[in-house]
């Protein structure tokens, strides 16, 4: 059933950068709950798979040329701000919002990870309305786990007592669909977090009552943690830099806020609704 609220809007149509990753899908799972046209863009839609009626179409948002069919008749449009599999910044901000500008985009929404980019400073400075989302922790990072707790039944971490208000990934995905749809919101810049503030040992706890089977939780050293970071290939500045943010997790990464409720008039998800939707990945 369409959400009474939206079906004046039904004609409208959103593009969706990035819709094959965590928060992507979750943008365009909301936008059709939401009773919108939904185009989803990928390097390769043949590749692709998304839920029926989403209109997977081609472009890369490194190449703005790209986008040009794309955008064509697009009220709202969900951005990203890094390319590649190496997470390179984007440096097309401008090209994209002129582009965005001449097909009549109204609303751009910026998922942000982790401080300012070229991308999102040329949103900001553009003339279109523009949110800013930014969540801390995913849930869904916790997936990096599955692995070593199905094998060994462990999770190996370091600084088991750090705090996270991790963030449920469809609750990012709803809240930039508000954003995008709705008005109130140009302008704004919305962390968005879970509802609690979790110690590593309690996410195991809680994966553990979901999975029905107890996971041991070891604690590694910092030495141990990047060594095992190395040998999965990381770069030391990378290894540097999460070893600090684990070590010394600033307070925008553990205060919870209630944005959630605040745009989507409902709780935000707890991380046992998490694990309990996820259990079958650690059993």
């Amino acid at each position: 059933m369409t959400n009474s609220q939206n079906t004046h809007s039904t004609q409208n149509t959103f593009l969706v950068a990035g819709a094959t990753g965590t928060v992507g899908r979750e943008v365009v799972r909301e936008l059709l709950d939401r009773g919108h046209a939904v185009r989803a863009l990928t390097r390769d839609p043949a590749k692709a798979e998304f839920p029926e009626g989403v209109e997977a179409v081609r472009g890369d948002l490194g190449e703005p040329a790209t986008l040009k069919a794309a955008l064509e008749g697009v009220t709202g449009l969900h951005l990203i701000t890094f390319t590649g599999g190496g997470y390179e910044p984007l440096e097309t901000g401008p090209e994209i919002l002129a582009l965005a500008r001449e097909a009549g985009v109204r609303r751009v929404t910026v998922l942000n990870g982790g401080g300012p980019t070229p991308l999102q400073d040329a949103v900001c400075a553009g003339e279109l309305d523009w949110t800013v989302v930014m969540p801390v922790e995913f849930m869904a990072n916790t997936l990096e786990w599955a692995e070593a707790v199905r094998t060994e039944g462990e999770v190996r971490a370091p600084f088991v007592d750090r705090v996270s208000a991790l963030v449920h990934e469809g609750d990012i995905g709803a809240v930039i669909a508000v954003a995008l749809t709705e008005e109130g919101h140009a302008g704004q810049e919305y962390v968005v977090t879970g509802p609690q503030a979790l110690t590593l040992r309690e996410k195991v706890a809680a994966l553990a009552e979901a999975r029905g089977s107890d996971i041991t939780l070891v604690e590694l050293t910092e030495e141990e943690a990047a060594a095992g970071m190395r040998a999965q290939g990381h770069d030391d500045a990378t290894i540097a830099w999460l070893l600090d943010v684990y070590k010394n997790t600033p307070p925008v990464g553990r205060t919870v806020v209630d944005t959630v409720q605040r745009l989507t008039g409902r709780p935000a998800r707890t991380f046992a609704q998490w694990a309990a939707e996820h259990a079958a990945s650690f059993r």
